[in-house]
């Protein structure tokens, strides 16, 4: 059974307990990394994760808390031996911008360096980015600062359907990406531009009709959980949890 593992779970700034919003999937096809912070190979091993079992990255948005550690993944990668091919889905403005980045490490200089291939997905709702044994994901634009997709991961049974709003303020695609799904992970770093509140959060999981929403990407410093929780539970009157790192969900 395929099972997500949230590798972190905080806005901008990680702490000790808390790193970076990210995630990964384990399935019979071997592992789809959703985003890649700090220093990949760390929080992999921690989670039970070999390097050589990534096979897909997906990556939301060109934004440092988000693919930060992309650079630092490859390298290891590299240095521990890999060859099988590696494929990277994005929009083109986080793509670029990636390559671009590992232009600035002259990475076509690295000797037998394994074969990456970035694929471009256009800024549509429900495109389909992976079908894998056991599920499929489905990727939809929402509203943050660059642009940036959300992500909706459903069974092959469409019995267990897991959503993800990555950073957005509070839309209707995200509503749409989230129909009905059993868990909506909605980030919850604070009302403004970009970005939702826990009370917005709840407001999008209640349009959606979820069954469960789990707050994450929310800050660290100065975060009250009991206020978080109350404000999404004064919107949402379904059940609403923290997202901690190292969580597994099981779909």
């Amino acid at each position: 059974m395929p099972k997500l593992i949230l590798l972190g779970t905080a806005s901008a700034i990680a702490d000790a307990e808390h790193e970076n919003t990210h995630m990964a999937i384990v399935g019979p096809d071997g592992v789809v990394l959703i985003d890649c912070v700090a220093s990949p190979k760390v929080r992999l091993a921690r989670a039970g994760i070999e390097l050589d079992d990534i096979g897909d990255i997906i990556v939301t948005h060109f934004h440092p808390d988000h693919v930060s550690g992309v650079p630092l993944l490859l390298m290891n990668m590299w240095l521990m031996g890999r060859s099988r091919p590696l494929r990277i889905y994005g929009l083109h403005h986080c793509l670029e911008r990636l390559e671009d980045m590992m232009g600035f490490y002259h990475w076509e200089k690295w000797p037998r360096f394994f074969p990456v291939a970035f694929h471009r997905l256009p800024e549509q709702e429900g495109i389909l980015v992976l079908e894998k044994t056991g599920y499929r994901i489905l990727a939809s634009p929402v509203r943050h600062l660059v642009p940036t997709i959300g992500l909706r991961i459903e069974a092959d049974d469409a019995q267990r359907v897991i959503a993800y709003s990555c950073d957005t303020e509070p839309t209707d695609s995200v509503v749409r990406l989230a129909a009905g799904a059993d868990i909506l992970l909605h980030e919850s770093s604070g009302g403004g531009v970009g970005h939702s509140s826990a009370a917005e959060a709840g407001g999008v999981a209640k349009k959606a009709e979820v069954g469960r929403l789990m707050l994450i990407h929310y800050p660290t410093i100065g975060r009250d959980d009991a206020a978080l929780l109350r404000d999404a539970r004064s919107t949402f009157a379904g059940a609403v949890d923290m997202a901690t790192d190292f969580l597994e969900i099981d779909f």
